[in-house]
């Protein structure tokens, strides 16, 4: 028999500040083509800030690539995401806007 008078249950989460981490923290982090509206020296200590590990070259560690306005076509480093992408590896192509907005998220 159920004692619980509201039918509620109670979640207990083993580490609560695992809910309050930026998608950046420990992900490393590529980008390809310049950003239309900061220096890439620039969004590379934004990332920093929020606990990214900047990469030079997509390798299959990459988790997200950043892909800046200003460029032409289709980078190799966008070719070489694909291609990890489509043998399993987990890497988050994203445009200069998606990145912008992530930036803007407050840290806790």
């Amino acid at each position: 028999m159920n004692n619980n008078m509201n039918n509620t249950e109670d979640i207990i989460l083993s580490d609560p500040s695992e809910c309050l981490m930026h998608p950046f923290t420990n992900k490393q982090i590529v980008f390809t083509g310049a950003l239309s509206t900061m220096t890439r020296s620039k969004a590379a200590k934004k990332v920093r800030a929020y606990g990214g590990i900047m990469q030079g070259a997509v390798t299959k560690e990459t988790n997200f690539l950043i892909l800046g306005e200003k460029r032409r076509g289709i980078s190799t480093k966008q070719k070489k995401a694909e291609q990890l992408i489509n043998h399993g590896f987990d890497i988050q192509i994203i445009p200069e806007d998606d990145f912008l907005w992530l930036i803007s998220i407050q840290k806790e």
